[in-house]
């Protein structure tokens, strides 16, 4: 029989009574529930700090990201990193932006509809979405 780790348990009670505290969701963080940071207060969704360490470990938190934060290149890269698709969320112009193209991509070719016309037609991202056979 495998041993689970235990992971602490948050309750939802819990995590909305702490929605302006970010020690408390660092803490959640490591704990292993980043889905506490959905009940996260505006100001800490526009805490770059904690948003980047969020993403790091799930980057499914960029949906609940500030949009400036959502133009971030280095909030959006970590993002990408680990949730290819979650480039859905990222601003316009990073949607464009190559680095940020080949990591979500490489992450999960499906990712490639949220790519600005631009970058689908790059090269380079095309090797990668459509490999030549090699005959």
């Amino acid at each position: 029989m495998e041993e689970e780790k235990e992971e602490k348990e948050y309750k939802i009670e819990d995590v909305e009574l702490n929605a302006n505290n970010k020690e408390f969701m660092l803490k959640a963080l490591e704990d292993g529930a980043p889905w506490a940071l959905a009940y996260a207060s505006d100001k800490l969704l526009e805490d770059k700090d904690l948003i980047l360490k969020a993403v790091k470990k799930d980057g499914q938190i960029l949906y609940y990201a500030s949009k400036e934060l959502r133009d971030d290149k280095e909030v959006v890269l970590a993002a990408v990193t680990n949730k290819g698709l979650i480039l859905k969320y990222a601003s316009k112009r990073l949607r464009g932006d190559k680095e940020i193209g080949l990591a979500a991509i490489k992450q999960d070719k499906r990712a490639e509809m949220y790519l600005t016309d631009d970058l689908r037609n790059d090269e380079e991202i095309n090797n990668i979405l459509h490999p030549k056979e090699n005959n």
